[in-house]
């Protein structure tokens, strides 16, 4: 047990010497004051307690560009990190809906990107709030997804899943990070299948991206 924990202590200062300032650069950040505020508002939609880092929203924009030409949903933008890492990783704000269901995130992505088409709304709710743009379910390519699944209630998850099943097509390229760091950790394990994971440890809490084919 003395061993295990010597380990760990020195695995975690190895850590902080290597990541340490970028994450300390990353908590002074106008956007983590925002999120403070929205994690206040309801703690349990916004399911971490800090943004998540430019590395990580790259990662996650990385992968997504991997999908074929089409329109890409993002699901739980928050301050909009993800948002600009796709948007630089060269999808057009015609092909890319974002989806946020905090009023105060929301209204801070409409002033932050103007351009692109920003809906308030619960991902459970998908088809509906895409048809109420005059978009197409049938169109979507990818989902990049920040949403808690961890600290959702386990009935909305369920609702969230079962709304994918009906609108995406099979084979939709779905992006979802976790703070879990097994490989292919998702909450709809039954219905996607992992097919690239990456850590990513710069962040707070280091992070896995887990990329699945959805309904395959």
């Amino acid at each position: 047990m003395k061993d295990r924990k010597s380990r760990t202590g020195h695995n975690l200062k190895r850590w902080a010497a290597k990541y340490g300032a970028p994450v300390y650069r990353h908590l002074l950040s106008a956007d983590f004051s925002l999120f403070v505020r929205a994690l206040c508002a309801s703690p349990r939609g916004t399911g971490s307690a800090c943004p998540s880092s430019r590395y990580l929203a790259r990662t996650m924009a990385r992968e997504a560009v991997r999908a074929k030409p089409g329109l890409v949903v993002e699901l739980g933008a928050g301050t909009g990190v993800v948002t600009r890492a796709l948007l630089e990783q060269g999808i057009t704000p015609d092909h890319l809906v974002v989806i946020e269901r905090s009023p105060l995130l929301a209204a801070h992505l409409r002033e932050k990107f103007p351009h692109v088409r920003i809906i308030e709304g619960d991902a459970a709710r998908l088809g509906q709030l895409l048809a109420g743009r005059g978009l197409a379910a049938a169109d979507v390519t990818a989902v990049v997804s920040s949403l808690p699944l961890k600290s959702l209630p386990a009935i909305s998850v369920a609702r969230i899943g079962r709304e994918l099943n009906r609108v995406l097509p099979a084979g939709t390229l779905f992006v979802q990070f976790t703070y879990s760091l097994r490989a292919g950790e998702v909450g709809w394990r039954h219905t996607a299948r992992c097919v690239r994971s990456r850590t990513v440890w710069r962040n707070v809490p280091p992070a896995r991206v887990n990329s699945f084919a959805w309904g395959c």
